[in-house]
């Protein structure tokens, strides 16, 4: 791809900024509300929840975990970008979800990729189970005072959300 590795992106932005209109919206979350989801691509977190630009922080990463970078992050948007509450949105048929760390650095291996074992994916045999633990652990921080947080899941195969935490 060389340098057009980007092409058809950067030509669909061209015309999203000729129509262009968000230039009046606020850094703060409108509506009080960060969302922690996958990067899955099936998943759409303004659409599933009904929000619009600016409503919500959106934070995302394999397996919708609780991070230490996810934790760094909620800390800006509580004290510094108007976030009262946080959604942990994990969804069915996660990649992370149902295998081990072994079997991710395995396919890894088997597509041609590096080793990766110095690396940690943050993989679960219980999807429930680390909702629950990853909501605990906002719910605990020091640094989170005041925050409350919820863990959903969300069908891939729906579109529903459900709260189990």
């Amino acid at each position: 791809m060389g340098g057009d590795a980007f092409a058809d992106v950067l030509a669909a932005n061209a015309a999203y900024a000729e129509r262009f209109s968000g230039d009046g919206l606020s850094g703060r979350a409108a509506r009080g509300l960060a969302v922690l989801t996958c990067m899955d691509t099936r998943i759409d977190p303004l659409a599933m929840l009904g929000l619009q630009a600016g409503d919500a922080k959106i934070l995302r990463n394999a397996g919708a975990r609780v991070t230490d970078d996810v934790l760094r992050t909620l800390v800006l948007a509580r004290y510094l970008l108007g976030v009262e509450r946080v959604m942990v949105i994990a969804h069915t048929d996660c990649r992370m979800a149902g295998g081990t760390e072994e079997d991710v650095h395995a396919a890894i291996a088997a597509a041609g990729g590096p080793d990766t074992h110095l690396l940690h994916f943050e993989t679960t045999q219980d999807q429930e189970e680390t909702l629950r633990e990853d909501v605990e652990r906002l719910r605990s921080s020091a640094y989170l005072d005041g925050l409350v947080a919820g863990g959903f899941l969300y069908d891939v195969h729906t579109g529903r959300v459900v709260q189990l935490v």
